[in-house]
């Protein structure tokens, strides 16, 4: 084993470790998250280096086969937490939603090959990078987001003294509908840097190929569930359950069309 792959799966380890340990701090009523967010800490700072390793090896950044965008899209996703956490310290409670979120992915990703891959020449442009990780800090919003979505259904469905440290369902839903209106920002700039992109790789700006017709789907159904928020007076359980629905076409998008897809814009295995 390398240490790249090593460093690697420690980082994954600390992941796991947080999730498992905020889960049982709450069971034992344990409200400080110090000990939970400290793991993630540690699992970035070791997982960073394994990133850094394959970069330097390779020559390329983490976004080109299934592997490397797992990788990187979980370092991020913990980086939202964490920021998000430490930003609105309020929402310190929600980490036991978010890290047993990300767990799925976490295994994931521990059981894809970690293979080497080459830089196809229409990666060869500043746009590609621009591109990746806009997508990136709007999944991330996306994903806080979810958290407080998910806490507002389960105070629906088990009764609402659940996580009573955090928020009002109300309130939450408040949050969430900024979280959301500030990742259709991001979500916006990435379609723009994606047909810059496009633009300098195969000289046109949109062509309705696979990918681009689902990022397409991804922006309207975040634009819809803006408008029904925005526009309706909702009880919040509903534009929590359409949320999570918009989250899970995104991460499709994102995780899934690009490695089915059979068009020139597509990821790598």
């Amino acid at each position: 084993m390398t240490a790249e792959t090593a460093v690697t799966i420690l980082g994954m380890a600390f992941y796991l470790a947080a999730a498992g340990t905020t889960v049982l701090l709450e069971v034992w009523r344990e409200r400080s998250p110090s000990l939970s967010i400290g793991l993630v800490l540690a699992g970035q700072l070791v997982h960073g280096i394994g990133i850094g390793l394959r970069w330097e090896r390779l020559g390329h950044g983490p976004y080109v086969n299934l592997y490397e965008i797992l990788s990187s899209s979980i370092h991020t996703l913990h980086t939202a937490v964490i920021l998000a956490v430490l930003v609105v310290p309020r929402l310190k409670p929600m980490l036991v939603v978010l890290l047993p979120l990300l767990t799925p992915m976490v295994l994931w990703f521990l059981l894809v090959p970690p293979a080497d891959s080459l830089v196809p020449v229409t990666y060869a442009t500043v746009w590609l990078p621009v591109h990746v990780w806009l997508g990136k800090i709007f999944m991330g919003i996306m994903f806080i987001a979810v958290g407080g979505s998910t806490v507002i259904l389960l105070r629906w469905w088990f009764g609402g003294g659940l996580f009573p440290m955090l928020p009002r369902s109300e309130a939450i839903d408040d949050i969430d509908t900024r979280l959301v209106l500030l990742a259709f920002v991001f979500d916006c700039a990435m379609l723009v840097a994606g047909a810059a992109w496009a633009q300098d790789a195969w000289g046109r700006y949109w062509s309705w190929d696979p990918l681009e017709t689902w990022s397409f789907l991804t922006w309207l159904a975040v634009a819809t569930f803006l408008h029904l928020r925005l526009a309706m007076r909702l009880r919040p359980h509903v534009p929590a359950m359409v949320l999570i629905a918009v989250f899970f076409l995104a991460y499709y998008t994102f995780f899934g069309m690009p490695f089915v897809s059979t068009s020139a814009h597509k990821g790598i295995f």
